[in-house]
């Protein structure tokens, strides 16, 4: 990686879930596009180190901050903490998420949906309410959904509704801070190369799905972040309460 565009300079970033997957390459590509990025983590604390050092030794910013964001008052403390190191806030990045095996709906227990629901959804409400009141003008909210909204399958009730409600927040929030010229979006990623999906995902099952998909393979992390990246920047000015589904085709 290296930093070699400045599109993004002297912006200042916030990405929840950034130490691994699609997370990390957002940081990533944020950093190198000039961001100043501060990301959080919630238990991969090798990782977030690896993150920091690699955008570090490109000449870029970010800094990790572990923190639960399904305790209360987490998201809250979260974006306290990075606008007082980052000195302003101009992009939001919404993508922690909670992470569990397939479960059917009767074996669900409650208490794994409202973590789900806490993290997946509640937190990103209170991070963008208090963008709502601290964003500077002209900046830039973009929630990682998922395909799994419009292609459910089984086990994965609490995912998909938190995600759902993450889809219908960037819709009233597009309209609440248009005036303002903050744009909100959400990118739903298909079936992305990461730990997570391979660690939840027999590999004939990923074989089948690049099969399934018009561009024939699956997507990468940098699929994603190149993705958000332009959301991020100033060509994606007039794009706003959109879902982008970035999937190779597979919709």
């Amino acid at each position: 990686m290296k930093v070699d565009m400045a599109v993004l300079e002297g912006k200042a970033a916030v990405v929840t879930g950034g130490s691994r997957g699609i997370g990390r390459a957002i940081v990533e590509r944020l950093a190198r596009d000039g961001a100043d990025v501060l990301f959080s983590y919630a238990n991969a604390a090798a990782s977030a180190g690896e993150v920091e050092w690699g955008v570090k030794e490109a000449g870029g910013s970010a800094r990790a901050v572990q923190v639960d964001l399904g305790r209360p008052g987490a998201a809250e403390w979260l974006m306290e903490t990075a606008e007082e190191f980052l000195g302003g806030l101009d992009i939001l990045v919404n993508n922690a998420v909670l992470s569990f095996t397939p479960i059917a709906i009767a074996e669900t227990t409650e208490e794994l949906y409202d973590r789900a629901m806490a993290v997946n959804a509640k937190a990103a409400f209170l991070t963008i309410r208090y963008a709502a009141g601290h964003m500077r003008d002209g900046g830039r909210i973009i929630n990682i959904s998922t395909l799994n909204t419009v292609r459910p399958a089984p086990g994965i009730a609490p995912y998909v509704a938190s995600k759902g409600a993450l889809e219908q927040l960037t819709a009233v929030a597009a309209r609440e801070l248009g005036g303002r010229g903050i744009t909100v979006n959400t990118v739903s990623p298909g079936a992305t190369d990461t730990d997570l999906l391979r660690g939840t995902n027999p590999e004939g099952v990923l074989t089948q799905v690049a099969a399934m998909t018009p561009l024939a393979r699956l997507g990468e992390p940098s699929d994603i972040a190149d993705v958000v990246a332009f959301l991020a920047g100033p060509d994606s000015r007039w794009l706003t309460g959109q879902n982008i589904h970035a999937n190779g085709g597979l919709g």
